[in-house]
């Protein structure tokens, strides 16, 4: 089928040990997920969550990160936001080793996290606190973002009164506000109802083509990932590893009932079922 390529274990056929050492290699925009590993040591034999993950995402890029149970999806999140150290290789944001968080790079999570004493456009604008933007400046940037994400009526609202698709664009309106290079989302809508899902993916698309921002998406959602990605990086577990990575050439906007978009679906299910 076009638009298929394996991953790492064939990575000098594919390009994609290639695309990893660009971006890492020259400075170029983008991650570059370069060679990690994960092992936890535990109390007893130690586990090895991750090993040799390789893949990048190009500026500009809508990639998604699909992969059967106990992949290591979330560690692998986790080591690309900071919030982890990887035990081998390393994450490069613009050819810079990701170390720690960094405002460089916007976190959505499943859970929204907003501050629940605080208005809309105060938990949008809360990572510009520590700014040097000036206070015109970030309320600007506020007014901005709640106009991107169709929420400049509720500004003065708090997150009790909102629905949990309007909490999701608050969350994602606060990521995009301190202009940060990547925007790394973890199963962002898996806790709204299929029809607000199914909105909530329009929305980030037009975000995403107004703002030109480089996504990385966490999803279980195989469907979801055909319906937002250019390409589809699918994991194997035991350890978690990239199986292949699934070109999505689909003309936007994606239907569901499109064969093509059917023939991707089946690919991606087939590579999470196969076993390793």
């Amino acid at each position: 089928m076009a638009g298929v390529s394996n991953g790492a274990d064939e990575a000098d056929d594919t390009g994609v040990t290639d695309e990893v050492d660009e971006i890492a290699g020259d400075g170029e925009a983008g991650v570059a997920v370069d060679r990690v590993g994960k092992t936890y040591e535990g109390d007893g034999t130690p586990v090895r969550a991750l090993d040799d993950v390789s893949f990048a995402v190009e500026e500009g890029e809508f990639v998604c990160l699909v992969g059967p149970s106990g992949c290591g999806k979330t560690t692998l999140f986790r080591v690309i936001a900071g919030l982890t150290d990887a035990t081998d290789g390393q994450v490069l944001l613009g050819g810079t080793p990701v170390i720690g968080p960094t405002t460089d790079m916007g976190v959505v999570f499943q859970e929204y996290h907003l501050f629940p004493w605080l208005t809309v456009a105060e938990n949008v604008g809360f990572g510009l606190e520590r700014s040097d933007r000036t206070d015109a400046e970030r309320e600007r940037r506020v007014d901005e973002m709640l106009e991107l994400v169709g929420l400049s009526e509720f500004r003065d609202s708090y997150p009790k009164s909102l629905s949990g698709g309007m909490k999701q664009r608050v969350a994602i309106a606060r990521a995009l506000a301190v202009d940060p290079e990547l925007l790394l989302m973890d199963e962002p809508f898996g806790a709204v109802d299929a029809q607000t899902r199914e909105m909530l993916q329009r929305e980030l698309l037009d975000v995403w083509q107004s703002t030109g921002k480089t996504v990385l998406f966490v999803t279980h959602d195989v469907a979801e990932a055909v319906t937002l990605a250019d390409r589809i990086v699918v994991m194997a577990a035991e350890p978690g590893r990239v199986a292949e990575v699934v070109d999505v050439d689909v003309d936007r906007p994606r239907e569901r009932g499109d064969p093509a978009f059917g023939e991707h679906v089946a690919r991606v299910r087939e590579l999470i079922g196969a076993r390793p």
